[in-house]
């Protein structure tokens, strides 16, 4: 009769449970009161299901335009496609606020727009203002709104340039500031910077104008065909208008002496060779006719001999150009002719981390060590046995692709991956570690007993000799004892005993603070179990 009575009334709470179902759990937000009511839930519910996002979109048609220009926060890879309910969640009453977001931890990586720079000074309502939202009709009829900006920096900065100078402002600014302008890049113009010309203001040559009621920067338009555009002629013309037949850009005093044309003796004149006062090689009075068949002949051997074979100085030129001495001609298939080959990530590595000294402050190119740890620290020190590194043998594990692509061949060790072994990752046995600044990584030092990485749920009940021996009942494919036979123990099952639950004899039990279930029992007469 009370078991009867039991299940009348859990049919009793189950029905009673399901009529609220039916009724709204609560009133909407004050801006959607307006789908108050039975006869309007399927305009935002699937009929009998949850609230669809196409529904919310159908109404929310700014946001849906975002989406689909891939614009904005609704647009990021977290954010696009998820329901929209589960962070604008209704029902909650009508001062419910639905859009809520913590100003100060909001990720602006999320949307379109990368804070960096002056913007990452600003307040959010410096920029998310009504007056720079573009599509007004869409936007700007929501209250508070953040959305709706462009990325376009004349949204929120005046063009100065007005309009002269295109809309791609990145193209000469940077958010760091408007100035200095360290993307411009002159030679892109039609007029290149050289010589001097690179050490000149730019209002020395674009002045300052009023245009349209306002200070303008002439950019556009200017005449350089001839250098009187810019200099005065101190000759008056005595010697025409190609000034260039006699100077440099690289500075007034650097003359063509006498317009003479060096590429006619055996000496060109090229890259650097150009700059060279004519006194600094043929003295002050140009009579002397220096030594030139080798570089050294001017230049001071700056390698002090290094690359000397057979008593002469190799030709500079298989590294250098008159362009100057930097860059290296020196190529990686040069490189890779010689004893160490650059390949993986050393062809990432600048010349000057290998080959340049900091202590010594000097370049070497010979002698140079090539074992890993010749350059690198051996950061394993004790933990790898020397019949797995050798002698500092990196590349038994290690590739010079990446130090993190780690090939090892675990069976060789002590300690076979097998079962679930194999699938664990690498770090939660060997573990990292700092000791006096240093990393270590274990590996010889990792213990092969199974408590040090597993807990002994058995609280010692099997230890041996103080051993947990877990083998003899478990695998490495699961903790189920598949290997337990109770038949070697001091109890074996027989009759119907086979047949009795595990816990019926092996009960948990309360030691202090510790709760385990006792296999190892100390009494096995019927009267313990059986009364």
């Amino acid at each position: 009769m009370m078991n009867r009575n039991l299940i009348l009334g859990f049919i009793l709470l189950a029905l009673t449970a399901a009529v609220p179902a039916q009724i709204s759990p609560g009133k909407l937000v004050q801006a959607h009161q307006n789908l108050e009511g039975l006869s309007n839930c399927s305009k935002c519910h699937e009929l009998g299901d949850k609230v669809l996002n196409s529904k919310c979109l159908a109404c929310h048609t700014e946001i849906q335009s975002l989406i689909k220009a891939t614009r904005g926060y609704h647009a990021a890879s977290d954010v696009s496609g998820k329901d929209c309910f589960k962070c604008h969640s209704d029902h909650n009453g009508r001062t419910f606020e639905i859009i809520r977001f913590n100003q100060k931890s909001f990720d602006h990586q999320k949307t379109t727009f990368k804070i960096d720079g002056k913007h990452k000074d600003l307040k959010c309502d410096q920029c998310h203002q009504t007056k720079f939202i573009a599509d007004k009709k869409s936007f700007a009829k929501r209250k508070n709104t953040f959305l709706g900006l462009s990325n376009d920096c004349k949204n929120c900065h005046t063009d100065i340039h007005q309009g002269g100078l295109g809309t791609q402002c990145s193209s000469c600014h940077s958010t760091e500031g408007f100035k200095p302008v360290k993307s411009f890049d002159h030679d892109k113009t039609a007029f290149h910077l050289t010589g001097k010309h690179v050490e000149v203001k730019c209002d020395k040559c674009h002045k300052i104008e009023k245009r349209n009621g306002k200070d303008f920067q002439k950019f556009k338009g200017l005449q350089f065909n001839s250098c009187e555009n810019c200099h005065k002629d101190v000759h008056q013309g005595k010697f025409g208008k190609d000034c260039q037949k006699c100077h440099l850009v690289a500075g007034f005093s650097l003359l063509k002496t006498g317009q003479f044309d060096h590429d006619k003796t055996n000496f060109k004149l090229i890259g650097k060779h150009i700059e060279v006062k004519c006194a600094g090689c043929h003295g002050n009075s140009l009579t002397s006719k220096p030594k030139h068949a080798l570089c050294i002949d001017c230049h001071k051997d700056f390698h002090k001999g290094a690359f000397v074979k057979n008593g002469a100085v190799k030709d500079c030129a298989e590294c250098h150009t008159e362009q100057g001495f930097s860059p290296s001609l020196f190529t990686i298939d040069a490189h890779n002719q010689g004893k160490f080959q650059l390949i993986g990530s050393h062809l990432a590595v600048p010349c000057k981390t290998c080959h340049f000294k900091e202590i010594e402050k000097e370049w070497h190119f010979l002698k140079l060590g090539q074992r890993c740890n010749d350059c690198h620290k051996n950061i394993h020190s004790d933990e790898i046995k020397a019949k797995f590194m050798g002698n500092n043998e990196c590349s038994n594990c290690h590739n010079t692709d990446k130090w993190q692509k780690v090939t090892f061949d675990h069976s060789k060790t002590e300690f076979p991956l097998l079962g679930k072994h194999n699938s664990a990752a690498c770090t939660a046995c060997h573990q990292r570690s700092v000791v006096q600044e240093n990393i270590i990584i274990k590996f010889a030092s990792v213990s092969l007993k199974c408590e040090s990485c597993h807990r002994d749920v058995h609280f010692a009940q099997f230890k041996v000799a103080e051993i947990n021996d877990c083998e003899r009942c478990h695998t490495m494919d699961n903790w189920n004892p598949v290997k337990f036979d109770h038949e070697k123990t001091k109890f074996p099952l027989a009759g119907g005993h086979q047949a009795v639950a595990c816990n019926a004899c092996h009960k948990k039990v309360i030691d202090g603070s510790v709760t385990f279930i006792k296999f190892k029992l100390e009494e096995f007469k019927c009267v313990d179990c059986h009364k």
